[in-house]
């Protein structure tokens, strides 16, 4: 059974120990592959219960939120690279120039070797389980670092979770940033982070220090931009949907609204009465929505309460780590709302007068990990899509597109770098070898690349190295 490690034991064994299972090359083999995954999806079948109450505890979490956003999202990626494994396992041919013809030209997909996964809290599970699988799906041997603010899903993997891979080829580790930051002192051969901008630099700058590469999926301050040519009805409801789901401590939620005063005044009311619609006229009894993790974000959140105007909601209560759903207006830009990534129950709206202000609001600041547009014009949708970056986007809804493994996750700048999800999360934990093989035979022909150089030589030569995709051949 493979353990997680008290900081008496020796780290650098334990990862030395990793390190010679992939030596050996037991990683490597598609049967072992498949059997860790194997061992992933008895996992969450087997402890369904437990896991849904670890959430329950943590983050009052609904059991609907925790099978749409954690169980399923899990067992599908489990699913999807157990059926695919072997073809992405497979080596991709590649075109070749007319000098290669008669050579084998291929990328080879092999396992890094050891890997770092560092998981957030808010979605402690999925975040856990998607890139666990993308990291033994492609060979490599895994050290996990579960967050231990969701302590209660911390308790359940480092108890549970060993027990169904080899040990061999995983072993986790607890603790808090002291942990995390002595852990990544050690070389690696990747990283895979999940977290804020502010922890993804100091794990960025450790890294460096190794040159080993990373991807690092960060938040940011998604804006949510509604044209006048929509129906407000509508809008709340996805809007609301999307930013009170897990309470609103969700990467990808849209963190502000841009619209004209005009929309504004359509979209109040519609939200209150989505709000009402959704969990009821006392939110806080209501059982579709969770609470803050804990008290440190709660109080951080209640300080962006003085922000702008309280619209809708603004109530709290610290002994119950509860916020209701909220919704703020005559917000500025300078106000604290709107300068950091918020990751609860809070709406800002902001005013603009034209699409052309809200594209220029957007691009004044760092590139979001998502972004949506709202529109009955598809014309509308498409300028912000084509005038604006960032990681994910998503027109007339909220983060539908994180639900599609054949869509690529993750973000740009500020926002992150690298992605994963489905084949993504298999070729982000995969070096992409580059390989040609050739015979020792047909000397004289490859010859023209050798001194005495001529022109003659040099002209056969570049048309050669031309690339090409057709079967022609140099006989």
């Amino acid at each position: 059974m493979a353990r997680s490690l008290p900081w008496m034991d020796s780290v650098g064994d334990t990862l030395q120990r990793l390190r010679e299972t992939f030596s050996a090359g037991r990683t490597r083999p598609a049967e072992f592959r498949a059997t860790q995954l194997e061992g992933l999806g008895r996992f969450l079948r087997d402890n369904k219960q437990l896991l849904q109450e670890a959430l329950a505890r943590d983050l009052r979490k609904p059991d609907f939120e925790s099978e749409v956003s954690e169980f399923s999202m899990a067992q599908h990626e489990i699913h999807l690279a157990l059926r695919n494994l072997r073809a992405w396992m497979k080596d991709e041919k590649v075109p070749r120039s007319l000098g290669t013809q008669l050579d084998r030209a291929f990328i080879r997909k092999e396992p890094f070797g050891l890997v770092l996964i560092i998981v957030p809290w808010n979605y402690p599970l999925n975040l856990t389980l998607v890139p666990l699988v993308g990291a033994l799906a492609a060979g490599n041997c895994v050290v996990l670092k579960p967050s231990e603010i969701s302590k209660n899903m911390e308790q359940v993997l480092a108890e549970v979770l060993p027990r169904y891979l080899d040990q061999s080829c995983f072993a986790m580790v607890l603790g808090g940033p002291e942990e995390t930051g002595q852990l990544l002192e050690h070389r690696f051969d990747y990283i895979f982070f999940t977290g804020s901008p502010r922890v993804g630099r100091i794990v960025m700058t450790a890294a460096a220090k190794h040159l080993t590469p990373v991807t690092l999926e960060l938040g940011g301050k998604n804006p949510c931009y509604v044209d006048d040519n929509c129906d407000p009805e509508t809008v709340a409801n996805r809007v609301a949907f999307f930013r009170y789901f897990n309470t609103g401590q969700t990467c990808v939620a849209p963190d502000y609204v841009l619209c004209s005063p005009e929309m504004q005044e359509r979209l109040l009311p519609a939200l209150q009465s989505t709000i009402a619609r959704f969990f009821g006229e006392d939110p806080r009894s209501s059982p579709n929505l969770g609470r803050i993790i804990n008290d440190k974000h709660f109080q951080r959140l209640q300080g962006l309460l003085g922000c702008g105007r309280v619209a809708i909601g603004g109530q709290s209560d610290q002994s119950d780590r509860y916020i209701a759903p909220t919704v703020l207006v005559d917000v500025q830009e300078t106000e604290p709302v709107m300068q950091e990534e918020i990751f609860g129950p809070i709406l800002p709206i902001v005013n603009v007068r034209s699409l052309d202000e809200a594209i220029d609001f957007i691009n004044r600041r760092e590139k979001p990990l998502a972004l949506y547009a709202f529109s009955k014009s598809s014309e509308v949708v498409k300028q912000v899509l084509a005038r604006t970056s960032s990681g994910g986007f998503c027109g007339n809804d909220g983060f539908m597109h994180v639900s599609l493994a054949s869509l690529p996750f993750g973000g740009v700048g500020a926002s992150g770098m690298g992605r994963y999800h489905g084949k993504f999360s298999f070729d982000t934990f995969s070096h992409h070898r580059g390989c040609l093989l050739r015979s020792q035979g047909m000397e004289k022909i490859y010859s023209i690349r050798y001194p005495p150089y001529t022109p003659r030589n040099l002209r056969m030569l570049l048309v050669a190295m031309e690339t090409r995709s057709c079967s022609c051949t140099l006989l």
